[in-house]
């Protein structure tokens, strides 16, 4: 069983899409996870902190930190350092999964996850 993480927007690709990046059965357990399911959706459409992620989907900061450096490490969701304007800063989150594909074959399992590059949401720099 095989799965495969393809970046698409602009920007560099992050991920090799010929070797697979996590096995169908650790993405389908992931993803499976009620928790982690309501944490991204928690930051599927706009970046928040772990606090806010926690609050939207109703779990505590604990399990919202768990999932989101879960979420991370599989490459479905990404963090960047915020600053404030009083200088206290946090890591935000924001889902860059946009689709995944179950495919099933008489050999296995294969998914196929759809991921935004991190710079397709970015606009143009102000001059």
């Amino acid at each position: 069983m095989a799965a495969h993480v393809s970046p698409t927007g602009r920007g560099p690709r992050n991920r090799d899409d010929d070797q697979p990046t996590h096995s169908a059965d650790e993405l389908l357990e992931l993803l499976g996870d009620e928790y982690t399911r309501r944490v991204l959706r928690a930051v599927a459409d706009e970046a928040r902190s772990v606090r806010e992620a926690a609050d939207v989907a109703a779990v505590s900061r604990s399990t919202a930190h768990r999932r989101l450096t879960t979420l991370a490490d599989a490459g479905l969701v990404e963090s960047r350092l915020s600053i404030d304007d009083d200088g206290h800063h946090r890591q935000e989150y924001r889902a860059v999964i946009e689709r995944a594909n179950l495919d099933v074959r008489r050999h296995g399992l294969d998914v196929d996850v759809t991921v935004s590059s991190g710079q397709a949401e970015t606009g143009p720099a102000d001059d």
